[in-house]
């Protein structure tokens, strides 16, 4: 009687886990459908009833949203700034993450602490007073005659990205470079290695999926941040979530919903094939390592 019981309850609850699922992934899947069948539609379908069918593929609505809502300028800064801020992360976090993790030497406590204490702010609140920094700096550079630097400037939106980023980076991939086990570093030191070169043919090689997860990880936050962005670059070199927002303010007056859909797809199609790409990675990177003290 009594296994009878369990063995109904561990039902009951495959099924509970089934259906939670299942309702999450209908959740996810069916507005993304959506977007995508309403960026082919011409205008007059929205009029009708929105759940019918495209009558056909009208590509028109992404020329429109390239060309006159800009969204190729803003998707090309977007790629600019994402792939400089990637870039200065991990040539700053790799190896920051790896001395932090196998090494110790006067001040390396604090450091992590530091690194540590760097997960708990959040960037939104100190947005402005980053700005009001930069805004100082390029009044001083203008009084010895320069021109203004930090403001409207791609690269140093993708420093401050990867500046932001740098503690949870740290964090994810010291955890893993501590699991290693010392034997590799030893033999590699006994066939002439260098600290350096050990680092990079030896260690960097084994930590590709925590590398990819963090990549992933920071892609998606920087391809989508929209505050600090929206904040810094205040002239017409905007990326593509403040270009998204001004299109979706200017067509919702106009009532071009087609064009609206198509500046949707051009801003979620990337993330979507990266995580395609790197999802059996991801899943590698999410399942090792952890951090020792």
């Amino acid at each position: 009687m009594k296994k009878k019981r369990e063995m109904s309850f561990n039902t009951l609850y495959k099924i509970f886990i089934y259906v939670a699922l299942l309702t999450l992934a209908v959740s996810i899947v069916v507005p993304v459908a959506w977007v995508f069948l309403a960026s082919i539609k011409e205008n007059s379908e929205f009029y009708g009833n929105p759940w019918t069918m495209p009558k056909g593929f009208y590509f028109q609505n992404f020329v429109d949203a390239f060309q006159k809502a800009r969204m190729g300028e803003y998707f090309m800064n977007s790629v600019l700034v994402t792939a400089l801020a990637l870039a200065i992360l991990l040539v700053v976090a790799l190896p920051a993450a790896y001395v932090l993790a196998r090494y110790r030497f006067r001040g390396s406590r604090l450091i992590n602490i530091m690194f540590m204490g760097g997960l708990f702010i959040n960037v939104n609140y100190i947005v402005v007073p980053i700005f009001l920094m930069f805004v100082d700096a390029d009044k001083l550079l203008k009084s010895w005659g320069g021109s203004g630097f930090f403001l409207n400037n791609l690269f140093v939106v993708a420093l401050v990205y990867a500046s932001t980023a740098l503690p949870f980076t740290v964090y994810l991939l010291s955890g893993f470079f501590v699991t290693i086990p010392k034997d590799y570093e030893e033999a590699a030191y006994v066939d002439g290695s260098g600290y350096f070169r050990t680092m990079i043919r030896i260690m960097m090689p084994m930590a590709l999926p925590s590398i990819i997860t963090v990549i992933l990880f920071n892609f998606l936050s920087f391809w989508n941040e929209y505050i600090i962005s929206m904040t810094l670059l205040t002239s017409d070199a905007k990326t593509l979530p403040v270009g998204l927002m001004q299109l979706m303010q200017a067509q919702k007056a106009a009532a071009n919903y087609g064009q609206l859909y198509a500046g949707l797809v051009i801003v979620m199609l990337p993330t979507l094939i990266l995580y395609i790409m790197v999802q059996k990675k991801l899943t590698q990177g999410m399942s090792l390592g952890g951090l020792k003290g």
